[in-house]
Order: C-alpha cells, then sequence, then structure tokens
C-alpha cells in the first residue's frame, strides 16, 4: 500500500469512508444528494480527492482528511508544567504521551498550580487561531475561591475590573456552590493574559485556591481523568474549526 507521503487524489467516497462518515454506499448517497463540497465546488460521483489537501465538507462541516493532523483533549494534573519537555527535569505534558506516535503540541497552556482541559495537535494553523484572542474562542473553569461570595460579584466582573495591564472581564459567571470560607464559582472568559482568571478574582478579594479548565470552545473536559488523553472525534474537530470560522 502507498503511504501517506505518496498518496495522491482518491475516490472521494472512499476518503469520506476513510475519514469515519460512513460506508462507501452511504457516501456515494451523500455525494449524490450533493451534500458534500470539496474545496467550495459541490461534489459529484465519480470525483477524486487528495486527502491530505483538500477542504472537503459534509452539510457545511469540515472533515479531517489528512490522518496525519492529530487532535487531542488531555486532563493536566496539579504540578505539572505545560510544556513538552521540561529542562528543569519537571513532569511535562509528554509524560502523558507515551502512546501517541505523532509530534504534537500544547493549544496555550495552563500553570503548574492549575489542571484541567489542554489541547495538543501537529495542526499549526488551527492551534494559532484558537490561541488567537480575535478569534474569541471561549475558555471555561471551575475554580474553587475565599468566600462568602457576594451577590453582586458576578456583575462586576462581567462589567469589568481594572489590572494592571489593562481591564479585563468575564463572559460569564456563576456560583456552584458556597461552603462558608469557600466558594466554587464557574467563570468563562475570551481571553488569554497570563494567569488572568486568578488575578481577576484576587483583584475582587477572592483568590483562587483551585482551579481547573472544564472547556474550550465546544471541547469539553468532561470525565477524562487526571493524566489521561483522548483523541477528539470528527465532530468535535469539526465544532473546533466552526468556533474559529473555518
Amino acid at each position: 500500500m502507498p503511504s501517506d507521503e505518496t498518496r495522491g487524489p482518491e475516490r472521494l467516497q472512499k476518503v469520506l469512508a476513510a475519514a469515519g462518515v460512513g460506508s462507501r454506499r452511504a457516501c456515494e448517497d451523500l455525494i449524490f444528494r450533493r451534500r458534500v463540497t470539496v474545496d467550495g465546488r459541490v461534489a459529484q460521483l465519480g470525483d477524486k480527492a487528495d486527502p491530505r489537501v483538500a477542504e472537503i465538507r459534509v452539510d457545511g462541516e469540515r472533515l479531517i482528511t489528512d490522518t496525519r493532523l492529530v487532535y487531542l483533549a488531555l486532563n493536566k494534573p496539579r504540578g505539572v508544567v505545560s510544556t513538552m519537555d521540561d529542562e528543569k527535569g519537571r513532569t511535562a505534558l509528554a509524560d502523558f504521551l507515551d502512546r501517541v506516535e505523532e509530534r504534537v503540541y500544547h493549544v496555550g497552556r495552563l500553570d503548574a498550580d492549575s489542571e484541567g482541559l489542554l489541547l495538543l495537535t501537529n495542526d499549526g494553523t488551527l492551534a494559532n487561531k484558537l490561541m488567537h484572542p480575535s478569534y474569541g474562542v471561549q475558555k471555561t473553569y471551575l475554580c474553587e475561591v475565599a468566600g462568602p461570595v457576594p451577590k453582586n460579584l458576578g456583575k462586576r466582573l462581567m462589567a469589568g475590573v481594572e489590572l494592571s495591564d489593562g481591564p479585563a472581564r468575564l463572559d460569564a459567571f456563576r456560583v456552584v456552590d458556597s461552603l462558608g470560607r469557600t466558594a466554587q464559582v464557574e467563570v468563562t472568559l475570551h481571553e488569554g493574559r497570563k494567569h488572568i482568571v486568578r488575578r481577576l478574582l484576587d483583584e475582587v478579594g477572592h483568590p483562587v485556591s483551585r482551579l481547573i479548565r472544564t472547556s474550550i470552545g465546544p471541547i469539553r473536559l468532561g470525565d477524562l481523568r487526571p493524566g489521561r488523553n483522548r483523541r477528539l472525534t470528527n465532530a468535535e474537530v469539526a465544532a473546533l474549526f466552526k468556533a474559529v470560522g473555518d
């Protein structure tokens, strides 16, 4: 069989089936019903496409057909630095990717004291868009803070708080649980300045003792255990492309 480096255009239904869309017969039906586009053009039966370079969409949603591209979700444990390999010998992200053969990079970072969802990929174009603030990809965090939390705290944080490097505000805020001297709050924002969540909550008098990132755009941490990783589904990858306007 030809390697990924030597593959060229293939029958479109074969490309779709290999990407997990369905059987070849089902994929032929999708093409016949004009639900598939290749590089912006409605596909026809008999068309071929190079899975490594063609932009293929089904019902308008981007389909990843390049088998060289990898998209992972990792639950970063507390105490792990957000680098692939740490020169000081500290536990790093690569220590949790033993079964991942491809060379991947983390999309953004979490400080060592924070935990939760990190995305890793070798798709540099998508990674750059996910990290760029102009695309407004929201991130949600579960935070344990000093309590009690006043009723107007959410409004204050969403209105904007002045920090040393300029104003910042949350997109959403809710109290998850209140336990007297501590409380759990969920915050959502789309900017990525360093330690922005901790700095915001500290500025309003509620320092963070624990911080867990639970989502990045449409991708949820769910029940992924600390230190474990999983490959994103085709639907999740398509949702990420949609989140950045692709």
